[in-house]
């Protein structure tokens, strides 16, 4: 019986030690593994047991932001998918969609959430908005209204800024890569 007792005692000892997997953690590693990444696409797990914050590098092939390396943060809460990853751009950059903080205007990032979009969702959302920049849902209204107006001067301003140079009095982060 006591010996019993104590192998009782120690599979509890053990299972107390063994941290429990979330539902979160759980649809995470299966929308990781599901992924299916262009080249154009890194992800990177600084703490590999870790899987809720991790960073994505997009380095984009094509447009006006070619030749350029962007980091983004990922942070998913125990809340996930019913609540979307928080990402933010680690970088300093110009881009309508992105400000100066690094938040990042994403449609599916905010009001347009639903449990049924993963990570992949998200990556492809936030490479998409290199391609095609959206001036009419802007975070950094300056970069917007330049896109709109004088689009050979915003393509100038990307250009500088990747450089890590000025644009209207504010520096931006080389991200040439």
């Amino acid at each position: 019986m006591i010996k019993i007792w104590s192998m009782k005692k120690s599979e509890e000892a053990a299972s107390k030690k063994r941290p429990k997997t979330s539902a979160a953690q759980i649809r995470v590693q299966k929308d990781l593994t599901e992924l299916d990444l262009p080249s154009t696409m890194v992800t990177h797990f600084p703490d590999p047991a870790d899987l809720l914050n991790f960073t994505l590098t997009i380095t984009p092939d094509e447009g006006m932001y070619k030749g350029g390396a962007f980091v983004f943060s990922f942070v998913i809460n125990m809340n996930y998918p019913h609540e979307p990853p928080k990402v933010k751009c680690t970088q300093t950059i110009y881009h309508p969609n992105v400000d100066l903080e690094g938040n990042v205007c994403l449609n599916i990032l905010r009001e347009d959430w639903k449990p049924v979009l993963n990570l992949n969702s998200v990556m492809v959302g936030l490479q998409y908005l290199f391609l095609e920049p959206n001036a009419d849902d802007p975070l950094n209204k300056d970069a917007a209204e330049e896109l709109r107006k004088n689009r050979e001067q915003f393509l100038y301003n990307v250009k500088q800024s990747m450089r890590g140079g000025y644009v209207k009095n504010v520096q931006y982060a080389n991200v040439l890569a």
